[in-house]
């Protein structure tokens, strides 16, 4: 009974997760009635509807989206401590999902990685670039990266970089005619450059801190990217300010390409911090990538 119970189980997630009879029974090698005659079977033992059926697509009932939320961090613990184990008793071995911004994954992430991972030819990494704030549970990652110690709760963060500053900085034909802003409020003033967050359906909000006092302030202007890099190219076309990575910035300040403004109201940030759930137990591999990763400064 055990064995049919968690076949049918597994059967009804994979279901579930594709919301397709067709693509769930090829994800599991099965054929597309079979899976249906499974998933059916275990309604029955469980007495309610699990699935809603239409012609075109299926989806969870209530009762399939309280089994689904039970299930999925049961089963997901289950494969989590089975890849540890395999670990024990070789070299490390394995896939490690990380999500982060692409400006941290060129200058912290890939960087350090880059440096380990031919010694382990086993191991596997998948980088994901995304400035959506992930939940790194529930799309299966195992470890995130923010700006910051602060991540949500559940999590454990680790620093793998050191503080770093953002800019305002425009460039020096941008400013041909204009005053430069000289308190945060006078960006009102300014086309800005913006990132956009597809987590909050918005743009970035520029953040300032100077003594005490701390702001946040919306900009507006022409341009709007999803990548901190094309924020950086309109700013070098003399589009208006962008709000960027110090680092980021660096080399076409240092030629004077760009002019770095409101310096005054930028203080250090905690640096990149990897966080992944508590709860879990690391792998060999993740081991090896959280090791190569931290931070030693």
């Amino acid at each position: 009974m055990l064995r049919e119970n968690v076949n049918s189980l597994m059967a009804f997630l994979a279901v579930a997760r594709e919301r397709s009879f067709t693509r769930a029974a090829a994800q599991l090698g099965v054929s597309q009635s079979a899976l249906s005659h499974t998933v059916r079977q275990l309604e029955e033992r469980v007495g309610v509807r699990l699935l809603t059926r239409t012609t075109r697509s299926v989806s969870p009932t209530p009762a399939g989206e309280r089994l689904i939320a039970s299930l999925e961090p049961r089963f997901r613990e289950i494969e989590e401590e089975l890849v540890a184990v395999a670990g024990l008793g070789s070299r490390p071995a394995g896939m490690v999902r990380i999500t982060a911004v692409d400006y941290a994954i060129d200058t912290v992430i890939w960087p350090k990685l880059s440096r380990v991972l031919r010694d382990y030819p086993e191991i596997e990494v998948q980088v994901v670039s995304d400035y959506g704030l992930t939940d790194i549970v529930a799309d299966r990652f195992d470890a995130g990266v923010r700006l910051g110690e602060t991540v949500a709760e559940g999590m454990i963060a680790i620093r793998i970089a050191p503080d770093e500053a953002y800019a305002v900085v425009g460039a020096p034909a941008y400013f041909e005619g204009r005053d430069p802003p000289l308190v945060p409020q006078d960006l009102a003033a300014h086309r800005c450059i913006n990132l956009w967050l597809p987590t909050h359906g918005g743009n970035y909000v520029w953040d300032f801190e100077k003594g005490d006092r701390e702001m946040r302030v919306r900009v507006a202007g022409q341009a709007t990217f999803n990548g901190i890099r094309q924020v950086l190219a309109a700013s070098l076309d003399g589009y208006g300010l962008g709000y960027m990575p110090l680092g980021l910035a660096r080399p076409d300040l240092d030629s004077g390409r760009l002019v770095r403004v409101l310096a005054d109201w930028c203080p250090p940030w905690s640096g990149y911090h990897l966080y992944y759930p508590n709860r879990r137990q690391p792998s060999a591999a993740f081991q090896v990538v959280l090791d190569a990763l931290r931070h030693r400064g």
